[in-house]
């Protein structure tokens, strides 16, 4: 649309960008006209917003009845340089320094929104990477305006092809979600040195993102989660900005579970379809003396709650599980699940539990039994917990106290609870495909990774068996309020779908154990790993 020249402001004395508008003979009047508008609401548009991370406009000047934007000067170099050299290299970004430009890109994205405006062209070229490290987003050429009529005419695009939202390339009216999508691919260009959808041709293209599941980014470490749910097919199904912004500082800073606030990956809260998982600890192998978690897991069918029991490898303690038949993300995050999805990106399943599926579910995930039984040392005097001080109860959750377990915790409105003593209770969505399982043990692993190490292997070995996939995504040792803990999130495929699952087990040697654990189907993962956030947040014990 333009030159961007560097200038002299003779009047304030600084260095500043102007962009002039370019006039090719071949136009005709209207289309002269557009350009001159698109000109002019560029400058209007990106005037809105006042934010570090968007470009400063300072003017907009008439030269020989042209218009030129005067902009801040940012020495800088563009994302899309950086993706350039390290190609070239043979390299990609770092998932560290992706994260840190796309913290950068998605503070300037709410400033935009709230600011009424959808930026519509997010890329790696219009991202500035200043020379001090500020990340700022510029051209907002195509950009519109709320209260403002649009420019393009029926079944006309505009855009970079490799940025445009699934919705967008279907003709739907774009949104703040459209924006994050291309943040999303921008995102996976920095880690994997290409756009995740491109083809040869640009109408390929169009068809591929529309169509075309995500082939999965393979350099994308802890942002990987947060990659794919912002190219969810459905603008629903991504995370809102808000939970975007959370699971970019947390990946950032590679902060543990422990740390992690409120958040939730994706917009709303806790929606989606997710499969019904269990965590349970319990059993003790004779065999190293070492007490195997023995997490009782409702599997998640297609569309029911698994019914009857079914032996099934433990899952780890406090993991979230995924059963096969889980789409690729569900949004279960609170305001501070995005954060916890980000940093963590294993899951836990455990085998033990049981769920009864409807007809229509019974057919799309296996429903885990209890596995063995409890071998428990003579107790040791219980320390008493330290207060802690709860986060309000997020907006569409209501808490609940299991007094029979002696916790309370929130869950989202809707769903039905299934208990099944004594040791744990489950509380499913109203699709049956996702589940919240908190169970309490009297004794305390004396290493928690390890013991998710023992479940994991069971949980493997029977996936194999079975044909199934299984993926961990992440298994690491961590503290939660002071106390040892272990977070596991694993990805497995179930008899119909993909599932994911996120499990945090924590309590000292000698104490009661505890398990968080939240599964749901992997395609709508995203959308439920919110309320795995929330409820970890929210969650007390006496």
């Amino acid at each position: 649309m333009g030159t961007v020249w560097r200038a002299r402001d003779e009047l304030l004395g600084r260095q500043v960008a102007v962009k002039r508008l370019h006039v090719s003979p071949q136009l005709d009047q209207d289309e002269l006209a557009t350009r001159y508008e698109r000109t002019t609401r560029e400058a209007q548009a990106a005037a809105r917003i006042n934010h570090p991370n968007v470009v400063g406009v300072h003017d907009v000047v008439d030269d020989a009845g042209l218009p030129c934007i005067v902009m801040e000067y940012v020495p800088s170099s563009t994302l899309g340089d950086a993706i350039k050299e390290e190609a070239q290299a043979s390299r990609s970004l770092s998932p560290r320094e992706a994260a840190r430009i796309g913290r950068g890109m998605i503070a300037a994205l709410r400033a935009a929104h709230s600011a009424g405006v959808l930026h519509r062209d997010v890329k790696p070229g219009n991202v500035l990477l200043g020379e001090d490290g500020r990340v700022v987003l510029t051209d907002f050429g195509i950009a519109v305006a709320s209260g403002t009529s649009t420019l393009t005419k029926t079944g006309e695009l505009v855009g970079s092809i490799d940025y445009l939202a699934p919705e967008r390339v279907k003709g739907g009216t774009p949104g703040p979600a459209s924006d994050l999508w291309a943040l999303g691919a921008t995102l996976y260009q920095a880690v994997e040195g290409r756009p995740p959808f491109r083809k040869n041709t640009a109408v390929e293209t169009a068809y591929s993102i529309a169509m075309d599941p995500l082939e999965p980014p393979r350099n994308a470490g802890a942002l990987a989660s947060l990659i794919e749910a912002l190219l969810a097919k459905e603008p629903e199904d991504r995370p809102s900005a808000e939970v975007v912004e959370q699971a970019l500082r947390a990946a950032e800073s590679e902060v543990e579970t422990a740390l992690l606030g409120r958040g939730a990956l994706y917009p709303g809260a806790v929606a989606g379809d997710g499969a019904v998982g269990g965590s349970g600890r319990g059993a003790v192998t004779a065999a190293d003396g070492m007490r195997v978690s023995t997490r009782q897991a409702s599997w998640p069918r297609e569309d029911a709650v698994p019914t009857g029991s079914t032996a099934v490898p433990d899952a780890p303690t406090g993991a979230v599980v995924r059963s096969p038949t889980g789409r690729r993300r569900a949004v279960v995050w609170g305001v501070a699940s995005a954060l916890a999805v980000m940093a963590l990106a294993g899951g836990v399943l455990y085998a033990t539990g049981q769920l009864g599926p409807s007809k229509d579910q019974a057919a799309d995930t296996p429903a885990p039994a209890h596995q063995g039984a409890s071998v428990k040392p003579k107790p040791k005097p219980k320390p008493s917990p330290a207060p802690v001080k709860l986060p309000p109860t997020p907006a569409g959750y209501h808490r609940v106290t299991e007094k029979a377990l002696g916790v309370s915790f929130p869950v989202p409105d809707g769903w039905r609870r299934l208990s099944k003593p004594p040791n744990e209770v489950d509380y499913i969505d109203p699709s049956g495909l996702a589940n919240v399982k908190i169970s309490v043990l009297d004794f305390a692993s004396p290493d928690q990774v390890r013991h998710f190490e023992q479940v994991e292997q069971q949980f493997q070995a029977k996936q194999a068996k079975d044909g199934h996939s299984y993926e961990r995504m992440r298994l690491q040792e961590t503290t939660f309020r002071g106390e040892p803990a272990a977070i596991w999130e694993l990805r497995f495929q179930g008899s119909v779908r993909e599932f994911r699952a996120a499990d945090l087990g924590f309590g000292r040697e000698g104490s009661n154990e505890y398990a968080i654990y939240v599964s749901a189907p992997d395609a709508r993962w995203p959308q439920y790993q919110p309320v795995f956030t929330a409820v970890r947040d929210g969650f007390s014990h006496t």
